[in-house]
């Protein structure tokens, strides 16, 4: 590859220099009859001239610029390279030749600046000319589309389409800019605003529109869509750059509107340099592997080279498809080890962290359904606590440098089996963090948008089905975020941790059930008044709002950006496992009151 980089540089080398050599020539025959030289002193200029201007060139970079994406700044920097070079030859012309000809070197500057510069033009028109254009007729399959955005993400999407074999055929375009209007974009017309789609869509018999404004605003984005609900037609998004980097969709591919969409949060931007240090070359365990939450860690961690991933969890499916999709990604640079094993078997847990000694365990694995825990507490405790105390044990037996439990915010001041269990969890964990050895935190974050146990995926089930779309209590309120936001936000946390902490992430402002029902309507291309929402009333152990930390824990102390650490109860292990040895032969009914009052207690004693 190396080779072919450096033939290709000095291909485009050579073909600059035989242009202003010929540029040479044309200004010699040109001047030879009134300008009476040595041909020497000819050879002299035209062979400094060259020779300066590939010196610089090769410095810029323009040399290994191909032809055909020559941009603007390429111009100015053969313009610069040219100008310098026969600035230096005039120079050395005058102080080494008894004869030279100012005339010569100046047409030949001239003759030189036209045809380089004109070659790169011609061949970039010529490239762009070839791969844009494409036959009249219509094709069978066909796809007329109409793009909203003429900007920057316009401009990029509608290119990459012309350029690449693509079903889809953009036939107009509209913007709310009104400078825009009347011109075009690649040779497509600029209709006109975005509020009249619904004309344009039937004048141009349209069949699909994409939206390619990578900065529009949520509640910019859901106007758009009740403007396009009313026409009935598919409607879509250009993929985002980091779709696009991750190699998950081109940029001449769209991808469909989601909710997160209309929710709008910033942006996670990560300290890479200080992950980097702390993945690369590690050998890093995540228990839950297969979940939403534990696959994206692992799909995050791999791209820093790790030395092994450990995909630990007790679903075989879950474990094989990530191990499938990873190792097909990253065959040959990272090793993907898939283990199948219960975090409540203790003696498994022990040795699993003494054959594969992890650098980093990340703790995903937990039972997460509020209403399912409720019915099933000995479950809850057996997986959320006791797993939880087996495979921290095992991670310290074994001595992992640090080791992360994904809590919730349900572990908050806990009405519930679920919360309770993961608060005596983070009980666990901090207490055993010790100085000099394992670096025990724990991460809160409240609801993920997409994973298993999310409310949408029965909000779309409910309207697929023809409605109504059921939420528990109008007033109920949660925090949200994305699983590759919070999976990102972990793993930042990871590197923060010093020890004994709760981490909370920002989660933002609190979204209305009710309103996100309606949102996920919207998207489905129905009204509210075609699918109703309607009120179930609030299931056991469910809170109309959730919180991140109570007055005690708060610190106010900001880490990192959206990473907060709070100041928890301390409580010893042996302390805890008194309470739960206390509870033994308890009944379904009792131990899930004791439960949630011991996690309620310990919290408030913070």
């Amino acid at each position: 590859m190396v080779r072919t980089i450096l033939n290709k540089k000095g291909f485009y080398m050579l073909l600059d220099s035989l242009v202003i050599l010929l540029a040479g020539v044309i200004a010699y025959f040109f001047l030879n009859p009134y300008v009476a030289l040595p041909v020497f002193s000819y050879v002299f200029m035209i062979v400094f001239g060259i020779a300066g201007y590939s010196v610089l060139a090769s410095y810029s970079g323009i040399c290994a610029t191909l032809y055909r994406y020559t941009s603007i700044k390429d111009m100015l920097i053969i313009f610069i390279s040219i100008t310098i070079s026969f600035g230096v030859t005039t120079t050395l012309s005058i102080l080494l030749l008894d004869e030279m000809s100012f005339r010569y070197i100046l047409l030949v500057y001239l003759i030189s600046l036209l045809l380089v510069s004109s070659g790169h033009i011609v061949f970039r028109i010529f490239h762009e000319y070839k791969t844009t254009t494409s036959p009249e007729k219509k094709l069978a399959n066909e796809i007329r589309t109409l793009v909203v955005g003429a900007g920057d993400g316009g401009n990029l999407f509608i290119k990459n389409i012309q350029k690449n074999s693509t079903e889809i055929k953009v036939v107009g375009i509209v913007d709310d800019d009104k400078t825009k209007h009347g011109m075009r974009l690649y040779n497509i017309p600029i209709l006109g605003n975005i509020i009249d789609i619904p004309l344009f869509t039937k004048k141009l018999d349209i069949e699909q529109i994409t939206i390619a404004i990578p900065s529009l605003k949520p509640k910019q984005l859901e106007k758009i869509l009740e403007i396009c609900n009313e026409i009935d037609l598919p409607v879509n998004l250009m993929p985002s750059i980091e779709d696009v980097m991750n190699g998950k969709l081109t940029v001449s591919r769209f991808r469909e509107i989601d909710v997160v969409d209309l929710l709008g949060r910033d942006e996670v931007t990560l300290d890479t340099k200080q992950i980097s240090e702390d993945l690369i070359g590690k050998t890093i365990l995540v228990s839950g592997a297969g979940g939403s939450i534990g696959s994206e860690i692992c799909r995050i961690i791999a791209d820093f080279s790790p030395k092994k991933i450990i995909l630990l969890g007790h679903g075989e499916n879950s474990i094989y498809q990530i191990h499938r999709e990873l190792n097909k990604k990253f065959v040959g640079k990272i090793e993907i080890t898939p283990v199948i094993a219960d975090v409540q078997n203790r003696q498994r847990m022990f040795d699993i962290m003494e054959i594969y000694k992890p650098d980093i365990v990340y703790h995903a694995a937990a039972h997460k359904h509020v209403p399912m825990m409720e019915l099933n507490t000995f479950e809850a405790v057996r997986n959320n606590v006791f797993g939880t105390k087996n495979i921290a044990e095992a991670a310290k037996t074994a001595g992992v440098g640090t080791f992360i439990m994904i809590s919730t915010d349900k572990a908050v001041n806990p009405p519930n089996v679920m919360g309770a269990t993961k608060r005596i969890a983070e009980m666990i964990v901090t207490s055993l963090n010790e100085e000099g050895k394992t670096n025990f935190a724990a991460v809160r974050f409240g609801n993920v948008l997409g994973s298993r146990g999310s409310v949408v995926p029965l909000f779309k089930e409910q309207i697929k089905a023809g409605g109504p779309v059921t939420v528990t209590d109008f007033r109920m309120t949660r925090y949200f975020m994305t699983i590759p936001e919070a999976s990102r936000l972990v793993i930042q946390a990871g590197t923060l941790a010093k020890g004994g902490e709760i981490f909370v992430l920002d989660m933002g402002q609190p979204v209305k059930i009710v309103d996100l029902a309606k949102k996920v309507i919207k998207l489905s291309g129905f009204s509210n008044d075609e699918i109703q929402v309607i009120e179930t009333g609030i299931r056991p152990g469910e809170k109309l709002y959730e919180e991140l930390l109570i007055a005690s824990e708060n610190t106010g102390e900001k880490v990192y950006d959206k990473i907060f650490v709070g100041k928890a109860a301390k409580r010893s292990i042996e302390e805890v496992m008194l309470f739960l040895k206390t509870v033994e032969g308890c009944t379904e009914a009792s131990l899930k009151d004791q439960l949630i009052s011991f996690a309620k207690a310990h919290q408030k004693a913070a």
